[in-house]
């Protein structure tokens, strides 16, 4: 049983946990669930749009949605691992941790807890079963395993004049690209560029670019065996040292570390 065929039955036990490992590319369209959802993404790329944003979980990054919270969840390549656990909720009070969207590197202890639990994949656990208590300690790990969580969000907008500007920066991002000089080219004011981005997007023209740019390094450095060097300069950096401390500084890794993790 796939994800998809899968999501009327996750809800309904109220008190256990559903667990899935899907290992095929796939769009899971709108939805939401009465539980909390813990997936892991062991290779390739995850995305989940909540509200007008599209998150990015790279691989061996985990993320939770809080029980209740709508998402499209697009698992981007065919070499893709998505294992899902979906937890019973009546004790999320027990920390903030459980009440927000987050994405975060997975440590070596939670990725084994994880692939543990693929023998029960497609079933729902409750206390009845043995190990269940396993399952508990998973879910009462999370907060305490919780690092800082990523920033790669890109916002999503209907602003056509946006969109335009938007589908520039992404086929072209490889260039010397400024505020001044993408303005010029849409025949705007750098003012009122400015202005467009924070009122759609929420983020500055630079943050944008920023962003698109680390995500299409990480797509790069997971997808391909290109030299970290090729793929800074097609993103945009000339220098590999300012490519790698951005890239740090938005998933808390040095790309040849992020590629040999």
């Amino acid at each position: 049983m796939g994800l998809i065929a899968a999501l009327p039955e996750i809800d309904k036990k109220r008190y256990s946990v559903f667990v899935m490992h899907e290992k095929s590319e796939k769009l899971i369209p709108l939805h939401k669930h009465t539980k909390g959802q813990l997936s892991y993404v062991e290779g390739g790329i995850a995305y989940i749009t909540v509200d007008a944003h599209t998150y990015v979980v790279p691989a061996r990054h985990y993320f939770w949605i809080p029980q209740g919270m709508t998402h499209i969840i697009r698992i981007g390549h065919s070499a893709t691992v998505f294992r899902s656990l979906y937890f019973y909720a009546h004790d999320d009070t027990a920390s903030p941790f459980y009440s927000k969207l987050g994405i975060y590197p997975a440590s070596e202890l939670l990725i084994q807890m994880i692939n543990y639990t693929e023998r029960w994949d497609g079933r729902h656990v409750t206390e009845k079963d043995e190990n269940f208590e396993f399952l508990v300690a998973l879910k009462n790990l999370l907060p305490k395993e919780n690092n800082r969580a990523l920033p790669i969000v890109i916002p999503i907008t209907d602003d056509e004049n946006v969109q335009r500007i938007t589908r520039y920066l992404e086929k072209n991002m490889g260039e010397k690209l400024t505020l001044k000089s993408v303005s010029h080219r849409f025949n705007m004011s750098e003012r009122s560029m400015s202005r467009l981005f924070q009122s759609s997007l929420h983020m500055s023209f630079l943050q944008f670019l920023k962003t698109i740019r680390m995500i299409k390094a990480i797509e790069m450095i997971l997808k391909t065996k290109k030299p970290i060097g090729d793929i800074a300069a097609t993103v945009g950096y000339m220098a590999i040292s300012s490519f790698s401390d951005a890239f740090q500084e938005f998933t808390d890794a040095r790309p040849t570390d992020f590629r040999k993790s």
